[in-house]
């Protein structure tokens, strides 16, 4: 029987109700590209709202990551992965949870007690040891050398600067023939993380206080893809039951065996799996210049170039693929096969597409590295393989990467930005920081939401950042962290401020720099992970910095009278203002 299946079979004899995966697209949240958790859905009904399931939920969910690109390739990364994950709302709390998962383990798993090892938080500050965990631990037999008391770093859950927080405890086995040791190291990377249990029973406000909940709840997280090779016996994720049919296909498929070319076949066999689950999505996502399909042809494009590396000749091996990953997820996800055309179809369309220029792109690539002065490639080299051949930024790098070639990548940002504004704007009409369109009267409402954002810091508190923004030419939407509902005094100062600011006729400067630089410069930012390695940040005047795609209006005498039309409540501890300019 499926992992999957034996566990949310067990949580449903718990009491436990199984909710679907969500979409990979976030649904009404455009600030992140993808679901990167599986608590991720889960944050409004962790931060009070009732779920109409219940208290109690368990699923496996889909997830993609690509802040780690570069890592795929290697035994354990992967782009697309599941998670799965039960969940207490208000509860039942640590002793329960934490019987369940040992009962999952050593019961249903029938791993071997003396294979298990755990983390506990150590206790720091005002916040106590988690002694309640330890003990319950102890209890179900797991002796004190298999226990081990970690930091916040380590073993404590907050989702930011504030609000529900808590210890959590990690569960680790022991993927080794080697004799196992009495004492439990977490430095010794023969144990592996397997499971985490967080117990949300703090909250930490603004000022950095930390009080009880009155609610407490559990969120777990099983990684699907790591579980299945630590009870296959493999340290190689590859290996497992997972992948090893596709992995054996692509070696089919090509003239070389996993052994002798293991990165590129890993890189195809997951960037596929990604690409059909993102085509595959009722979002309707289709390869593009923007957002989520940029990623998606990024990953297209990296597969097809590993499938040149393995000389791969048959015309249909995206589709022999697909096939058989679609198959294979059918039973879990549906909406697979009812979209399974869409994803034949844009794979096809995108590998054809590609094919017609990456050969000529790869001979002009190799003509252009030979006959390098300095080993660096410069700007209008890169751009015209980019231009002219249909290469992104990223292949040029990885390629270059390969030789040990240097790429002037700022010099390129720069020359490409033009046609970098237009596609942030166009397309899905999604703009990064939440700007619909490019109009005259949206870029000046883009502007103010800067002002506002720094106004309300000013005003009401220092600690409140932006969690999203929509725009109109009619009017902007802004949603901050706050917990409470601004007072008429607020909202009188902080339009007043922003005016005050507008008056002033302070000019707005665009830079472009490294993300590390960046932040070290003080430059805010909403989601630093979906922004790429060289960032602009625009400045107001002395008093915003942000990180932003921009486009701004050059000075902020262009904006005219700023007036708060309404402000309310978004969700859990985050508020909404409504705005115009006049």
């Amino acid at each position: 029987m499926n992992l999957k299946d034996l566990y949310i079979d067990f949580f449903i004899s718990k009491g436990h109700k199984q909710i679907p995966s969500a979409p990979v697209v976030p649904e009404n949240d455009p600030s992140v590209l993808f679901n990167t958790a599986g608590m991720q859905p889960l944050i409004p009904y962790l931060m009070g709202q009732p779920h109409p399931y219940g208290t109690r939920l368990v699923d496996y969910q889909k997830c993609i990551r690509t802040n780690d690109l570069d890592s795929i390739g290697d035994k354990t990364h992967h782009t697309f992965f599941e998670m799965l994950g039960n969940w207490s709302l208000g509860d039942y709390f640590k002793e329960e949870s934490i019987n369940y998962s040992f009962e999952f383990l050593t019961k249903v798993l029938n791993i071997p007690i003396n294979k298990l090892a755990v983390t506990v938080f150590k206790g720091e500050g005002n916040i106590p040891r988690d002694d309640v965990s330890a003990k319950v631990w102890k209890s179900l037999g797991i002796k004190e050398d298999r226990i081990a008391y970690l930091g916040k770093e380590d073993n404590f859950w907050i989702a930011g600067d504030s609000g529900p927080c808590g210890p959590d405890t990690e569960i680790f086995y022991f993927r080794s023939d080697d004799e196992i040791p009495q004492k439990f190291d977490p430095k010794d990377d023969r144990w592996v993380e397997i499971w985490n249990n967080v117990f949300m029973e703090f909250y930490k406000d603004n000022n950095g206080k930390i009080t009880e909940l009155p609610k407490k709840n559990v969120d777990t997280g099983m990684g699907y893809e790591r579980v299945v090779a630590v009870l296959e016996g493999v340290t190689d994720n590859y290996l497992s039951s997972v992948w090893i049919d596709i992995v054996r296909k692509i070696e089919e498929l090509s003239n070389y065996s996993y052994e002798e070319n293991p990165a590129s076949i890993r890189i195809i066999a997951d960037h596929i799996r990604t690409a059909i689950f993102i085509l595959g999505d009722e979002a309707g996502i289709k390869p593009s210049n923007t957002d989520q399909g940029y990623i998606l042809r990024r990953l297209i494009r990296r597969a097809i170039r590993h499938a040149k590396k393995l000389e791969i000749t048959d015309n249909n091996w995206e589709v022999i693929i697909a096939n058989m990953i679609i198959e294979k997820y059918q039973k879990y996800y549906p909406e697979l096969v009812k979209n399974k055309n869409v994803i034949l179809d844009e794979l096809t369309k995108e590998k054809n597409k590609f094919d017609k220029t990456l050969a000529k792109g790869l001979k002009e690539f190799e003509k252009i590295t030979n006959h390098l002065d300095d080993n660096v490639l410069n700007k209008d080299l890169a751009f015209k393989l980019y231009d002219t051949y249909g290469f992104p930024i990223e292949l040029t790098v990885e390629l270059a990467k390969e030789k040990g070639i240097e790429v002037d990548q700022l010099g390129f940002k720069e020359k490409f930005k033009a046609h970098q504004e237009l596609s942030r704007t166009a397309s899905s009409g999604k703009f990064k920081g939440g700007l619909a369109g490019d109009s005259e009267k949206e870029i000046k409402y883009h502007t103010a939401t800067h002002l506002l954002n720094a106004a309300l810091k000013v005003v009401v508190n220092k600690n409140i950042h932006q969690k999203g923004s929509n725009i109109t030419s009619e009017r902007m939407r802004f949603d901050f962290s706050c917990d409470h509902k601004l007072t008429d005094e607020e909202k009188q100062k902080t339009e007043q401020l922003v005016n005050k600011w507008i008056s002033e006729g302070l000019n707005v400067t665009v830079m472009e720099m490294s993300k590390e630089q960046a932040l070290k410069s003080g430059a805010e930012c909403m989601f630093i992970e979906k922004y790429p390695d060289i960032v602009t940040v625009y400045s107001i005047g002395d008093i915003s910095k942000e990180l932003c795609g921009g486009p701004h209006v050059k000075n902020t005498k262009e904006l005219g009278n700023f007036k708060i039309i309404k402000e309310e409540a978004s969700s859990a501890g985050v508020r909404r203002i409504k705005a115009i300019l006049e």
